[in-house]
């Protein structure tokens, strides 16, 4: 009572609205000063860097839960260990597809990643797409490929990579959604379990990796104040970008996390052709950028349309379910838009 009308679908919205800025600006800010730490200054440990960024999440969710802003909860060690194997397998992965593949291919094989996860959420979840919602997430791809791909060339071992950097990452984005529905996590809960796994996996089997992909110690770089400021610039941000994923996906889906989230990759190209000059913009470029926003748009419009995406309905719990201990997360329709 006392409640506008329509007001819970207001708030909704803008809370959605206020995730994906959040995503966007972190993850198109990690990018710019990514791009600086490694092709200025050289920093090319890709494996070591993520291992970084998630120290530094987990000491800030460490220091959230010491000041009682952040609730204990609950992860089975199971479920952790097969979410650190998807993710940290996604890291490596997809280095090694971006370092073996040309460009055109590792743009092909991220595009291929929304296919796979539509499969996965209609095996698991039992999620069905309507014609409108398969079309627009046509489009986006279409639009997205247009005007990143350009040369595509083929070989044995970063078709390995990228068929195991695009399974992985798409297991990854929907084991999130997965943890944080069945185990009623928050962002920053699930990410409290998370972050130290990742961090200690990373950072022990880094400078491995990083040595086999890039044949340079990581111990043995030329460190100087320039560096260390963007490495923990870069860290510092990082923390934005695990918790805007985790909330992003945990309101809508991996599927909708991965076809909006292109809106990132056209606002990195914009920056860039506003800031760094119109070389490479032409006419090719800037269609295949305009039928990416289509897509979004008509995506974001067909998804939350009735029958746009739909899946299997859960009873409402009732008080014997409550006092059996069935939790209202696994009972409750879970919400895609």
């Amino acid at each position: 009572m006392g409640a506008a009308p329509g007001g819970r679908p207001v708030n909704k919205a803008a809370g959605d609205a206020a995730a994906w800025v959040f995503n966007i600006v972190t993850s198109v800010g990690i990018i710019m000063v990514n791009k600086a730490l490694m092709a200025t200054h050289g920093f090319g440990f890709v494996t070591i860097l993520p291992g970084i960024h998630f120290a530094t999440t987990a000491l800030a969710t460490l220091i959230l839960k010491s000041l009682g802003y952040l609730e204990p909860s609950y992860l089975p060690l199971p479920e952790l260990i097969k979410y650190v194997a998807f993710a940290n397998i996604s890291v490596v992965g997809m280095n090694a597809s971006l370092m073996w593949n040309s460009v055109g291919f590792y743009q092909i094989s991220k595009l291929s990643m929304v296919p796979v996860l539509c499969m996965l959420e209609v095996l698991f979840d039992s999620v069905r797409y309507s014609r409108g919602t398969k079309l627009s997430i046509m489009v986006v791809l279409g639009g997205v490929a247009i005007c990143t791909v350009t040369d595509v060339t083929v070989n044995t071992k970063g078709l390995i990579a990228a068929a195991v950097a695009v399974c992985s990452t798409a297991f990854q984005q929907h084991y999130i959604h997965h943890l944080q529905k069945k185990y009623s996590l928050s962002a920053f809960d699930l990410l409290g379990h998370t972050a130290p796994a990742q961090a200690a996996s990373l950072l022990l089997l880094g400078p491995f990796v990083d040595l086999w992909l890039t044949n340079n110690r990581v111990d043995t770089y030329h460190y100087n104040n320039v560096v260390t400021f963007f490495i923990a610039l870069s860290s510092v941000i990082a923390i934005g970008t695990n918790l805007s994923q985790f909330i992003c996906i945990g309101r809508f889906t991996a599927v909708s996390f991965q076809v909006l989230g292109h809106m990132k990759t056209i606002l990195v190209l914009t920056l860039g052709f506003i800031l760094f000059g119109r070389e490479g913009l032409n006419v090719h470029v800037a269609f295949g950028m305009i039928l990416a926003i289509v897509g979004m748009i008509w995506y974001n419009h067909a998804s939350s349309r009735p029958g746009g995406k739909e899946c299997r309905d859960y009873p409402e719990p009732v008080e014997e379910d409550m006092e059996l201990g069935v939790q209202p997360s696994q009972l409750e329709p879970d919400e895609k838009n």
